[in-house]
């Protein structure tokens, strides 16, 4: 222990040792730096009680089941106007992303890599233009499914989002503890 010159050594030697830095559990200190999370933009168009799905081809995730038009938030892009961007891009139709209301927040905890993500739902009030199918190498067909009658092969957490819009419930966190 070093003592500067205005310190006594009886002042110093009253003071307790300093405590050594608490060693954290190996999942906390994994990262350094704040948390990153990828963030899933999802369009919830539903006509007459029918939800827009299609059928995802040629993917790394969930191949050949159904899910809703989606893709991921780009660097330097609001959660808006990267909704509006993917439903020019996937099923050609316009969007003003000032017309997009919320409708669901999805953090999962995805058990295959551990990894958190977070999935938010969007339903545009108006769109323009005719829905089709703009990506046909990533998907291989759209259609319109009954809301109380999905298809077998959807993707689990768009199947959990759905039925959450359904009971109204604008949160939900699926595969984390407590």
């Amino acid at each position: 222990m070093s003592i500067s010159s205005d310190q006594s050594p009886a002042a110093a030697a009253d003071r307790p040792e300093p405590r050594p830095e608490p060693v954290l559990p190996a999942a906390r200190t994994a990262s350094a730096g704040p948390h990153r999370t990828g963030i899933g933009l999802h369009l919830v168009i539903v006509d007459d009680g029918l939800v827009l799905l299609g059928r995802r081809r040629n993917s790394s995730f969930a191949d050949g089941c159904w899910h809703l038009p989606a893709g991921h938030l780009e660097p330097g892009e609001s959660i808006t106007a990267g909704t509006a961007r993917e439903a020019r891009e996937e099923l050609g139709i316009g969007i003003d992303p000032a017309g997009l209301e919320l409708l669901h927040v999805l953090h999962h905890l995805d058990a295959d890599d551990t990894e958190g993500r977070l999935q938010l739902f969007f339903r545009p009030v108006v769109y323009t233009g005719q829905v089709s199918n703009r990506e046909p190498e990533k998907c291989h067909e759209l259609r319109w499914w009954p809301l109380d009658g999905l298809p077998e092969q959807v993707v689990p957490y768009t199947a959990r989002a759905l039925a959450e819009i359904a009971l109204g419930r604008g949160l939900s966190t699926p595969g984390w503890p407590g």
